[in-house]
Formats: C-alpha cells, sequence, structure tokens
C-alpha cells in the first residue's frame, strides 16, 4: 500500500499501483515523502475524490491500536507502544532538584507555597499519554482522508475488579472502612505482628515495608507489608528476601478511567467528526467474526468495517524520548569532576544519530546508542538485531533519518 498526497498536502485515497508509482517518481510528477509507511506526493494538481474511510481507535495506557478501514479492504493497521518511563524521569528530577536547592547556592525564595492546579489537571504522565493518542490520529489523518473517528473509551470498576462479589452499598465501604489512614490499616490487617519473623526478635517497633519501591508499586495496601524495625533494616542490608509479591497492578486500568474522556473530548475538538464506543461492543463483534485479540483487531473491529479485507502486514510503532535534558552526570566517578551529560546529536564521528535506521546485513535496525563508537542496533522491540552487542558503524549504511519522536517498523 502506497499513500498518496496532493500537491498541496491534503491526504488522497492510498494505492496497490506500483508500477505507476514507479513512473511518476521516474518522471518526477511525484517525489516520496516518508519512507515508513511510504508516503508520495504529487507535483501537479490531481482529482480529490475519495471514498468513505473509518478510522477505528483502540486506546489504551500501554498500547494504541490503530485501524482504518473503507467497506472493502483495510488501508492502515499499527500498534503504537507509549512511553512508560516519564514517571521515573520526573522522579529523578525531582530528586536533583532537592539536591541541588541544599546546596550552597544564592538565595532563592521557597516556591513550595505558591503552586495551584488549574480546573481539569492531569499529572505529566497522564498529559503525555493523551497527547500521544492526539498524535497518532493526526499522523493517520495526515496520510489518509479520514472521514469518522471511532475511539474505544473503557470504563473499569476497579472496586469490581478486587472483589468480584462486591455490589450495592459496599461500594460506599472500601477496605480501609474505618481507618484513619493507610498505615493504620496495614497494620491491622497483618496483626500488629512482623510477617517475616512473627515477633520472635522481640523489635515492638514496627514499619510499613513497601514490596515494590513507591515510584513503581505506589502507596496502595497491596504493595505494603508489616515487618518489625529489625528485619525491616536486616532486609535493606541484603540479609533475606521477602518471597511476598504484590498482587496484580490496577495502574492501567487507573489511567483509563483518567485519560478517557479528555482523550475523547480533545479529539472532537480537533477532527470534527469522533464518535465512541465500549469494550463490550467491540469483544461481541471479535467473538462473533472469530477474529484473534489484538490490539490491531480491536481497532478493526471498532472501525464497523467488518467485511473488508485486511492487511497482511502492520506497523508497529514506538514513542521514544529523543534526548536528555541532563547537564552533567548526576553521581561522578570518585574523586573526579562532573562530567557534560548532554550529549551531541552525532554519534562520535559519523554521520549517524540516535534511533537512525540503517542496514546491516540486509535488514533496517535502529540506532539506540552507541559505544566507544561502535553502533548498538536494535529493533523496535529494543531487541538485539545483531550477534554481538555492537557493530562497526563502517558496515551500516545510512536508510533514513527519524523525524519527531517515533520509530516505526514493518511486521509481517
Amino acid at each position: 500500500m502506497v499513500y498518496v498526497l496532493d500537491n498541496t498536502g491534503k491526504a488522497l485515497m492510498p494505492t496497490e499501483r506500483h508500477g505507476k508509482v514507479r513512473r511518476l517518481l521516474r518522471d518526477k510528477q511525484a517525489h516520496v515523502v516518508r519512507l515508513q509507511p511510504f508516503t508520495i506526493q504529487l507535483e501537479y494538481e490531481s482529482k480529490s475524490y475519495t471514498q468513505e474511510v473509518i478510522l477505528g481507535v483502540d486506546a489504551g495506557s500501554v498500547h494504541i491500536g490503530i485501524s482504518a478501514t473503507t467497506k472493502t479492504k483495510e488501508l492502515f493497521a499499527s500498534d503504537f507502544i507509549l512511553r512508560t518511563d516519564v514517571v521515573k524521569k520526573i522522579s529523578d528530577r525531582r530528586e536533583l532538584r532537592r539536591y541541588r536547592r541544599f546546596r550552597k547556592t544564592r538565595y532563592r525564595a521557597a516556591r513550595f507555597d505558591n503552586r495551584r492546579k488549574d480546573e481539569g489537571w492531569l499529572p505529566p504522565s497522564i498529559i503525555q499519554k493523551v497527547n500521544s493518542h492526539i498524535k497518532t490520529i493526526q499522523f493517520v489523518h495526515s496520510i489518509l482522508p479520514v472521514c469518522h473517528t471511532i475511539i474505544e473509551v473503557a470504563q473499569f470498576d476497579i472496586q469490581k475488579l478486587k472483589n468480584c462479589n462486591v455490589q450495592g452499598a459496599e461500594y460506599q465501604q472500601g477496605e480501609q472502612t474505618g481507618f484513619w489512614n493507610v498505615r493504620e490499616y496495614v497494620l491491622a490487617r497483618d496483626g500488629h505482628k512482623c510477617q517475616h519473623c512473627g515477633g520472635k526478635s522481640g523489635d515492638k517497633i514496627l514499619n510499613v515495608h513497601h514490596l515494590e519501591s513507591r515510584r513503581t508499586g505506589g502507596n496502595s495496601p497491596d504493595n505494603l507489608i508489616t515487618l518489625c524495625k529489625t528485619c525491616h533494616k536486616a532486609y535493606h542490608c541484603g540479609e533475606y528476601e521477602l518471597p511476598l509479591k504484590m498482587s496484580f497492578s490496577l495502574r492501567s486500568a487507573s489511567i483509563m478511567n483518567l485519560v478517557r474522556w479528555s482523550i475523547y473530548w480533545r479529539a472532537k475538538e480537533i477532527f470534527g467528526n469522533v464518535h465512541q464506543t465500549y469494550g463490550y461492543f467491540t469483544k461481541h463483534v471479535r467473538i462473533h467474526n472469530n477474529i484473534e485479540k489484538t490490539h490491531c483487531a480491536d481497532a478493526f473491529c471498532i472501525s464497523g468495517n467488518i467485511n473488508a479485507k485486511r492487511l497482511r502486514c502492520i506497523y508497529m510503532c514506538k514513542y521514544l524520548a529523543r534526548h536528555t535534558r541532563v547537564l552533567h552526570a548526576s553521581k561522578p566517578k570518585k574523586g573526579g569532576l562532573k562530567q557534560q551529560k548532554h550529549a551531541s546529536h552525532w554519534i562520535g564521528k559519523t554521520k549517524f544519530q540516535k534511533y537512525d535506521t540503517v542496514m546491516w546485513n540486509g535488514i533496517n535496525r535502529f540506532i539506540y546508542g552507541s559505544t566507544h563508537g561502535r553502533l548498538i542496533l536494535r529493533d523496535v522491540y529494543g531487541t538485539l538485531a545483531t550477534p554481538t552487542e555492537t557493530v562497526n558503524a563502517k558496515t551500516v549504511k545510512f536508510v533514513s533519518r527519524t523525524k519527531g519522536s517515533v520509530i516505526m517498523q514493518k511486521i509481517n
């Protein structure tokens, strides 16, 4: 499938007539706009007749399923992987700023008491996911003449996921009913007894320990356990390991409950003809038509054109952080000076940049970084693409430069 733009940049219907595309490029009546997916732009005026193209969007916290269809065939299918490192980067930035404020610097007035949150405020990690959904829809609109956009907005019953028998007034009486805070609930739940030694250490001071780090698992009661001070200190010294693991995470469900309406209203404001559907409709259509469970398949069902001929290949896309804003290494070597952390756009003395698409041994891969001037090649999933960890920069051939913060690879 070759995607076509007119001479003004407006999307036209794609074509599978590869011979005509080669002739247009040969006669310089068109030029290549992008390689993935292969898109050309015409140099002359053409008719703007288009069919009705419906875009189905399977919104998610980690994956976005995309499928654009007509009544007869599927025109574009992709799976976008969203970033999951935003929370970690924000936490690292907070720690670095806190450390910097405690150093001997010139006086700066406190700013902790002059912050306010606007109406409809969302955390930065959530805003990033909303923006990624909008960018994904904009990308499809840029290569296809989409008429209607249908987004699946999922709503999860968090209490039902924790307790499938909850009903009626029990929704207003959660597991922490009657307790002042989470710590008091955890201590009462564990019987005010150390869950490792059972009180054999004789230490009467009890601490509440995070099974997963607070950054990863949060302050949920499922992520907390009671330990005496002696066992808590011994655990952090590496003297033993806790066999207990936190229960299944509800992070994705909580994120979707937050972002679903933000995605819908922002998309409706930008693109106009946007509608919504729900997961149980998609599930019924998928099971009734015996379609496999994938993000692209769900998006295909959401688009509504079930009788359309599906594509054999999809595009796997991944959002990435292109550059770092860290100026210096936070932990320099012992006795050494702070080294500059901000790297150049270029890798060593080569003409390559990070996330460039290059060809090595006949396959296209992405440059994820370098070590002593040697390139690290990986695929879109981040899997090492070479038998050795690094390869010589002279053995690869430049293919294309990544624009923006998305890398894209065709998957059969």
